[in-house]
């Protein structure tokens, strides 16, 4: 509908539409202005009452004939406040003032004046939890879309950085930000994931950036490792788009997809790079070979156990010492599922309980598990070692990825004995091999196709670029 001159109808209309009555948060004024009746609508807790008591104290200060013939006159000479709009039909009005903005309705303009001047509920710039640095700046990402664009700001004072803002889902309207350097980005990947976000066809981003990003990449669901990286924190986005990636924020969600990224993007971390070369590097060398030995440690260990006589010499304490009473691929895989038990449990724990249930599972699953004969004490201790491994880095994509390798390999294993445990590790070098990013690249690049100077990067952390004068 296209707003008329007569504030009347247009009050009629929207206290239907917005049913006023009955939504208590739905607030409108009826001032008047320079003579005339005019109708000012916000919502409840998102409104700056201070500056919006500052604007009405500069409306009722005007006179009769200094009123303006147009809504576009009268926002450029009588409202002090930075962003103004002008909107002529109800739908991207309602959109608007959903989303915080007041709205202002004024005889005989058939426009409606938008006034940004709303806040959003928020909590403090902290350090993530889950993305740490032992060196750094300690401010993350937030619930609110505007204050991690400034935070990104903040670090590129560059006019080519460019943030543009679109919105979907058809009742939701989630704000989506896409930010990039203009003159490092690769357009043809930029246009492609604008394209695919104008023509999303849903409801809402119910699960914010994970919704968004099944809709990017609805393709090769099977395939457990992730088509993204996730970021919570500030200094890492900002390399990204410094490096020439493209940068997905999306209101309501404390992170930002970072693509298109490889599984050696996804790996890398911001501490890399706040240690001098050679720390970084060992750092890295470290985390790769951490997660290498996640996914294999264990089912290479139930390979020697099922075929004793392969183990060498100075392997030989690793065979088991107590009696076996439940067979040991059983006894991981309890393991396996047990221990995301106690991760969704500890989830869900009050604060104040979690070191007692801690000590506690930890007794339980330890030395009274050994006792009892459901578990021996090398079973025990390897699934420690996988279990603190799955922490070495930061996304729990990847970590779920290889959680889902391992599994399938033990089975393999298991069933087939050596030959399981070679399909097993082919099943999983082809997951990766012949995964794509969302730009159709190569998700090992720089291994397949082959660059030895970028490999270098990916491997060995070097000197930070500079630019000389």
């Amino acid at each position: 509908m296209e707003f008329s001159q007569n504030l009347k109808d247009n009050i009629t209309y929207l206290h239907k539409k917005l049913n006023v009555e009955t939504n208590f948060d739905v607030v409108y004024r009826v001032v008047h202005i320079g003579g005339r009746e005019a109708c000012l609508y916000f919502i409840d807790g998102f409104t700056k009452d201070d500056s919006l008591l500052k604007i009405l104290q500069v409306f009722s200060t005007i006179k009769p004939e200094d009123m303006p013939k147009d809504a576009h006159g009268f926002s450029k000479q009588y409202v002090p406040y930075g962003e103004i709009g002008l909107l002529s039909n109800d739908q991207d009005m309602t959109v608007q003032l959903l989303s915080g903005v007041s709205c202002l309705f004024i005889d005989g303009y058939d426009k409606c004046i938008t006034i940004d001047c709303r806040t959003y509920p928020s909590r403090g710039v902290s350090e993530p939890e889950k993305d740490k640095v032992m060196r750094g700046s300690r401010d993350g990402f937030v619930e609110t879309l505007i204050f991690n664009t400034a935070l990104i700001r903040r670090r590129i004072r560059d006019p080519r950085l460019t943030v543009e803002i679109t919105s979907a889902g058809e009742s939701s309207h989630t704000d989506i930000a896409i930010c990039y350097m203009e003159n490092r980005v690769d357009k043809q990947l930029l246009d492609k994931i604008k394209k695919r976000i104008q023509n999303l066809k849903v409801d809402a981003l119910t699960m914010n950036q994970e919704s968004l990003a099944e809709c990017l990449f609805p393709y090769k669901w099977f395939n457990p490792f992730p088509k993204f990286k996730f970021s919570e924190r500030p200094d890492t986005a900002a390399a990204s788009i410094l490096e020439g990636n493209i940068i997905i924020l999306v209101d309501n969600s404390p992170s930002a997809m970072i693509l298109p990224s490889s599984v050696f993007d996804i790996i890398e971390e911001a501490d890399d790079y706040y240690f001098p070369p050679i720390t970084g590097t060992y750092l890295r060398l470290s985390r790769m070979t951490i997660s290498l030995l996640s996914l294999l440690l264990t089912p290479t260990w139930l390979l020697f156990m099922q075929n004793t006589e392969l183990i060498p010499d100075w392997l030989a304490f690793i065979r088991l010492s107590d009696p076996l009473n439940v067979p040991l691929i059983w006894q991981l895989l309890i393991l396996e599922f047990a221990i995301d038990g106690l991760r969704l449990a500890a989830v869900n724990t009050p604060n104040m309980l979690t070191t007692p249930l801690s000590v506690i599972a930890g007794i339980v699953l330890g030395e009274y598990a050994v006792k009892s004969g459901w578990f021996n004490s090398e079973t025990m201790l390897y699934m420690a070692f996988v279990t603190i491994a799955n922490y070495s880095q930061a996304s729990f994509e990847l970590g779920y990825a290889m959680k889902f390798m391992r599994i399938i390999i033990l089975i393999l294993t298991s069933i087939l004995n050596i030959w399981g445990f070679v399909i097993g590790i082919i099943l999983s070098a082809c997951a990766i091999i012949f995964n794509r990013t969302i730009a159709g690249k190569s998700y090992i690049y720089p291994l397949i196709p082959f660059s030895l100077s970028e490999l270098k990067k990916r491997f060995l952390r070097g000197r930070l670029p500079h630019t000389e004068k």
